[in-house]
């Protein structure tokens, strides 16, 4: 009887969420590091780019690679000769581990769960309770897969019930491209096909947790059905030009992981989920000899990459910027910002359009930026301070452009119809910062506060004074969206898939 302690397994689950906040997994290294040097899309290898030399950073700095820190998705396969030493629940006892490692001084993740999500949406402050799923098996070890799983990935998961004879490549090819950019490619999609509702969602999500292996398939050949529909989805998936944040570009996925299970005669169950720039999980064994023991990666293991904004990009004022400006802006232009700006969220433009603008906070002539940083430790003025998905916002922008002033907006991933149909109203303009770079964005960030709305933590009003902050023009002020342009290009060069009209 192999015996676990309570602290062991406590101690285990919070180790390996702050190893995963500023780890990438090895194999995803590489999948990134080698589509960098194959890709041909100028804006693609840049977005790429930035996000190795981010990884890095936080390899070697002990920071959160995403502003996002996720929400945790813990799977264990349980011995059936395992007993645990504890008097508390076994969730009690992960919960504990995420409670601590979200804490942490030396590393402080966001806290990004809300308790009553139909109602008050309400910080628990700590990033609990974790998603945990758990089976007994055979044996006298516990087994654990960690993950901590971003919000604008997990955004993007889909599920269909198909007929027994319909295509699930013609599926996944078909709703890919509307699953915008707000996922953050490049990165990976985990299917699970069959089962049952629940349970293909659940093999898609467990299925991510493999290492990136299509390499190694694409050498030696299929040999099932599964494996076919890897290669075959991910080919087509590529070819689709999506590439890089969304940009166009040769790489939008890095692998397509799939698992399968027995279903109805009736059914045909197809569950899709996709992970991130930011993708974070870590596999440990517990055999009772106490806490896990995770391996440091050898640095040498991230590509030695330099980012340089080059010569021709225009550097902006944005205590000063005008329309007349902004209106020379080119779709794909990169743009360092350099000035004040201020910051908001759903939360924050929600109370904005119910409760107006507090005193003392004019937008008028600003631009905001779609952010939650993540706290700051030691001497940062602002931890990590990526952009998050901006088209949730899309609803707001037509009443922050006419009742605010506001100038412009920063986020990630394409704007919807809506939102550029405002942008083109006004001429405004929305401006694209790099998903899965948040540590690298945050040190163009020279000064940090709070200006309103406190209370609701990491979507509270910030205002920010930045440096040379680089961005990419995605929707300029007459309406040309670059993540409409930029994959049809793309899709066009390579060539594998008829054009559609836009």
């Amino acid at each position: 009887m192999t015996v676990i302690t309570k602290e062991d397994l406590i101690q285990s689950i919070q180790d390996s969420l702050q190893y995963i906040s500023y780890y990438h997994p090895p194999d995803f290294i590489r999948g990134v590091a080698e589509a960098y040097e194959r890709e041909e899309s100028p804006a693609a290898r840049d977005a790429m780019a930035q996000i190795l030399i981010n990884s890095r950073m936080c390899a070697e700095g002990h920071r959160p690679i995403c502003q996002d820190t996720g929400i945790v998705n813990v799977f264990l396969s349980v011995g059936m000769g395992v007993r645990f030493e504890s008097d508390v629940s076994l969730d009690d006892m992960i919960n504990e581990g995420v409670r601590r490692a979200y804490n942490l001084p030396e590393n402080v993740l966001r806290a990004s769960v809300l308790s009553d999500p139909a109602g008050k949406r309400t910080n628990t402050k700590d990033n609990t309770p974790a998603i945990i799923h758990t089976e007994i098996v055979p044996g006298d070890k516990v087994e654990v897969r960690v993950a901590a799983k971003g919000g604008g990935s997990e955004a993007k998961a889909k599920f269909v019930m198909l007929n027994p004879s319909d295509s699930i490549v013609d599926w996944v090819i078909k709703t890919v491209p509307t699953m915008g950019a707000g996922w953050c490619p490049p990165g990976m999609l985990g299917i699970g096909i069959g089962g049952t509702a629940e349970k293909a969602m659940l093999m898609a999500k467990r299925a991510l947790m493999d290492p990136i292996d299509i390499q190694d398939l694409q050498e030696k050949g299929p040999g099932n059905r599964v494996e076919e529909l890897r290669l075959e989805i991910f080919d087509k998936v590529n070819a689709l030009g999506i590439g890089a944040q969304g940009l166009g570009g040769l790489t939008t996925v890095m692998d397509v992981k799939i698992l399968d299970y027995p279903t109805h005669a009736a059914n045909l169950p197809v569950a899709m989920i996709p992970n991130c720039a930011a993708t974070r999980h870590a596999h440990f064994t517990l055999d009772g000899s106490g806490p896990a023991e995770l391996e440091v990666p050898n640095i040498d293991d991230w590509p030695s990459i330099t980012w340089e904004a080059g010569p021709n990009a225009r550097r902006v004022n944005l205590d000063t910027v005008t329309k007349d400006e902004m209106k020379e802006w080119q779709p794909g232009e990169t743009v360092l910002l350099s000035g004040k700006m201020l910051t908001g969220r759903d939360a924050a433009h929600k109370r904005i359009r119910d409760e107006g603008l507090p005193d003392g906070v004019d937008l008028k002539g600003r631009f905001i930026y779609y952010v939650g940083p993540v706290d700051p430790v030691g001497d940062e003025v602002v931890g990590p301070a990526g952009p998050t998905t901006a088209t949730r916002m899309d609803g707001f922008t037509e009443m922050m452009l006419e009742d605010t002033g506001i100038l412009g907006m920063i986020g990630k991933a394409e704007r919807g119809p809506i939102a550029i149909d405002a942008i083109r109203k006004h001429e405004a303009v929305y401006l694209m910062a790099v998903g899965g770079a948040a540590f690298l964005v945050s040190k163009a960030i020279r000064s940090a506060r709070v200006v309103a709305f406190e209370d609701l933590g990491m979507e509270a009003i910030h205002e920010f004074e930045v440096e040379d902050m680089p961005v990419t023009v995605a929707v300029d002020s007459r309406g040309e969206s670059v993540h409409i342009t930029g994959p049809r290009e793309w899709q066009g060069k390579i060539g594998k898939i008829p054009l559609t009209e836009a």
